[in-house]
């Protein structure tokens, strides 16, 4: 493995050129292509980006982006196809990034003939539902695999749903991990300043909880959980609990979110998106993920290398990710959740043990110079 975070740039791949489509994206996938796209730029190799718009300024991927997402409008998606299909034409590589941009990416490369560039598309997260739109999405899915020349998923649950679709060739990919944001307080500081501004207990057991409101985030899990762990409180702490949620999303699910918490006093705070988040992992006791489903989580990561333990689902990538760093829990049981929880709060020396493993953890993962190094790999190979 590459000395975390460096990375030494070289002009040997100026004549190769990958075309990325990065779907509409607020989270992992965006910072992933992100990084990616710098990567590989910095090594001379000749990257176009098609994104949305707010995706292009929220990963600062505007020098690169050279034709927008197709939008709503019939004369809008039909100029961005067709700019599109003569930027992939002059392509050695469409690297498509989500299940959205593998179908724009496989509609603007057929028919190309002799001038086809290879397609990867990368899986980040699975496709949830059921009954009539699941049979769809699956459909769509074996149509994005066997057509793919190369299908890379973000857990080896993807990686293997891939390879059970057909798909030529599928691999494990893992995004890169965060570098360990350095608090600009210690645990202290923190506390005192996050106390002082939400009025609540600095002597407290603080919960952390760093999402997208969604519902795949199984929020409303979270506010069941707190319930029944408030119920349970005189058995793990003296102390006050209160579960933090730093994020935004969804305005309808956040308000009935906040009606719920209202109706009972269940000791839950919405704060909002928050720039600071190395501040709130350096307060917090516990990181809490309940997720229906999750990959190689950049939040997780960021958890292990603060030092966080984890409570979080076992679902996706995260057992492998979280290994022995933390508490895996049923998905969408509160009352595992919340037993977790409580059991945690009440051992302080398991928690000091499970915070020296997440340390351990967050070392030994890839960082962004190992990422670039299997890309251009896997470019290579294809060309």
């Amino acid at each position: 493995m590459a000395e975390r975070g460096v990375h030494r740039p070289r002009a040997t791949d100026g004549g190769h050129r990958v075309l990325m489509i990065v779907g509409p994206a607020a989270g992992g996938i965006g910072a992933h292509a992100a990084s990616l796209v710098q990567g590989l730029t910095d090594e001379g190799w000749q990257v176009v980006v098609a994104t949305a718009p707010v995706t292009a300024a929220r990963f600062d991927l505007g020098p690169h982006v050279e034709v927008s997402w197709p939008g709503r409008r019939p004369v809008a998606v039909w100029r961005a196809l067709r700019r599109l299909r003569a930027l992939a034409a002059g392509a050695d590589v469409v690297h498509a990034q989500g299940h959205q941009a593998g179908l724009v990416a496989l509609l603007v490369t057929a028919g190309l003939g002799r001038r086809a560039p290879s397609v990867v598309i990368s899986w980040h997260n699975a496709i949830l539902g059921a009954g009539i739109l699941r049979r769809a999405r699956t459909l769509l899915e074996r149509v994005q695999v066997r057509r793919a020349d190369l299908v890379t998923g973000a857990s080896q649950d993807l990686v293997d749903r891939a390879t059970s679709l057909g798909a030529r060739r599928a691999e494990l990919a893992e995004v890169a991990a965060p570098a360990a944001g350095r608090a600009a307080l210690d645990r202290a500081a923190a506390r005192a300043l996050l106390a002082d501004e939400l009025g609540i207990d600095p002597d407290g057991d603080w919960l952390l909880t760093v999402s997208r409101i969604a519902p795949q985030k199984n929020l409303d899990v979270l506010v069941d959980a707190a319930r029944i762990a408030q119920g349970r409180r005189g058995g793990a702490s003296e102390r006050g609990v209160v579960w933090l949620v730093v994020g935004d999303g969804r305005d309808d699910l956040l308000a009935s979110l906040r009606a719920s918490v209202a109706a009972d006093a269940t000791p839950v705070r919405f704060v909002g998106a928050r720039s600071d988040v190395p501040t709130w992992m350096a307060a917090a006791d516990l990181f809490v993920l309940p997720s229906a489903w999750e990959a190689r989580a950049l939040v997780v990561q960021e958890a292990l290398a603060a030092g966080l333990p984890i409570v979080a689902s076992a679902v996706g990538g995260l057992p492998e990710l979280v290994a022995n760093a933390g508490v895996l829990v049923p998905v969408g049981d509160p009352h595992e959740l919340a037993e977790a929880v409580v059991g945690l709060l009440a051992d302080p020396e398991r928690r000091a043990v499970l915070a020296a493993a997440g340390r351990r953890r967050w070392a030994a993962l890839p960082d962004a110079a190992d990422v670039l190094e299997e890309w251009t790999a896997r470019y290579r190979s294809m060309m």
